[in-house]
């Protein structure tokens, strides 16, 4: 397993899909994974802080875990089948680690509120070349290409069809900065 973070979250106007992209910590391979709306919606709502007249649901699991005396070590994205992602909340209560089948999206927005480690199977990771800085740090103005962080495009072409040197090169382009431009 390999600690990420979340460094993106995009929507990809083709399928009309939210994409969560997790970064290696201290490298450079990523992993997308399409998530879907309420998720993205509820990941952006607890980056941007503020007062919530209710608790969304993955403040509710937060206020669970902690409320019944447990701690979230750590999440793990541990496989994909058939398209879809699998993972896990790894949790500690009374003395025993219970681990809990989840869906990544709800288990990033989960990890993110009790501050704990994302770890990806190292399989699941996307090398990235050197030739160009990924972070965008050469031109900080730069747009990203192909990527509006109010709903715009990603490459065109279904999640299949982004193999190769397509969805490379998007995510070549991918910028920290992006993510804090996003809005639901």
């Amino acid at each position: 397993m390999v600690e990420v973070a979340l460094a993106r979250l995009g929507l990809d106007s083709t399928t009309n899909s939210y994409v969560v992209i997790l970064q290696e910590r201290g490298g450079k391979r990523v992993l997308p994974i399409w998530i879907g709306r309420t998720e993205a919606e509820s990941i952006v709502a607890h980056i941007k802080g503020g007062p919530r007249e209710r608790p969304m649901t993955h403040d509710l699991c937060r206020s669970l875990i902690v409320g019944l005396g447990g701690t979230l070590r750590r999440v793990q994205i541990t496989k994909v089948q058939k398209n879809t992602y699998f993972a896990e909340l790894q949790i500690q209560a009374n003395g025993q680690l219970v681990q809990i089948d989840a869906r990544p999206s709800d288990s990033i927005a989960i990890a993110l509120r009790l501050g704990a480690p994302i770890h990806a199977q190292e399989s699941l990771l996307t090398e990235i070349d050197d030739q160009d800085d990924p972070s965008g740090e050469d031109d900080p103005e730069a747009p990203t290409p192909g990527f509006d962080p109010l709903g715009g495009d990603m490459p065109q072409g279904s999640r299949e069809d982004q193999e190769g040197e397509q969805l490379k090169s998007y995510l070549e382009n991918l910028r920290p900065e992006d993510f804090g431009k996003f809005r639901p």
